[in-house]
């Protein structure tokens, strides 16, 4: 994938936007298995934890991006 705008019915956006968007909803699905099995119990500040697995994802999602462009 190369790192170019995307139209989006019309508006170009930003790839780094699309990738933001598709970590938060993959962020979203893991902190609601993380409620069901009780991690988020466990984690001194349940907020941070979130965050930090959404940084997580972003980035390794971005690196890989990065990676596989010929």
């Amino acid at each position: 994938m190369r790192f170019t705008e995307i139209n989006l019915f019309g508006v170009y956006v930003a790839p780094i936007a699309v990738m933001m968007v598709a970590a938060w909803f993959m962020t979203i699905a893991l902190r609601q298995v993380a409620n069901r099995t009780g991690l988020l119990r466990q984690v001194w500040h349940p907020a941070l934890f979130t965050f930090s697995v959404y940084i997580a994802l972003l980035s390794t999602w971005v690196l890989i991006i990065a990676a596989s462009k010929p």
